[in-house]
């Protein structure tokens, strides 16, 4: 499952804070902030996908993230490789290199990632 535009963001506030208060997400937002009906609307909704969950204090709930950020983004990026890649990382892999305005010190820095990797792997 996915998480709307809205839901993401309201996600990586609660990822910064860890657990957090509703006043608190909402104090996250510049201004203009959104509406506090709306914060409550996304988090039902985060809570209903299984994104987030609480602890009741009274009539205050301390939200919590139940996914790590490292675990969404890779889900999201194996995602997109399997819609727009033909589930191929080299596709992938060719499209970031080539598309994206990398310096060459940047595609050194990768080539030296996917060097490291492929040690790691032979090693195995």
């Amino acid at each position: 499952m996915k998480l709307s535009p809205a839901e993401e963001t309201l996600m990586h506030h609660l990822w910064t804070a860890q657990k957090a208060f509703m006043k608190d997400l909402l104090e996250a937002y510049p201004e203009p902030k959104p509406a506090a009906t709306t914060i409550a609307t996304l988090l039902k909704r985060m809570a209903e996908k299984g994104f987030v969950a609480y602890k009741e204090y009274g009539n205050s709930r301390e939200y919590y993230p139940l996914i790590d950020k490292n675990q969404y983004f890779t889900q999201h990026v194996n995602g997109l490789i399997k819609t727009f890649f033909n589930n191929s990382a080299s596709q992938f892999a060719s499209f970031f290199t080539t598309e994206t305005n990398l310096s060459g010190k940047e595609l050194d820095e990768l080539k030296a990632i996917i060097e490291k990797e492929i040690q790691k792997k032979k090693e195995q």
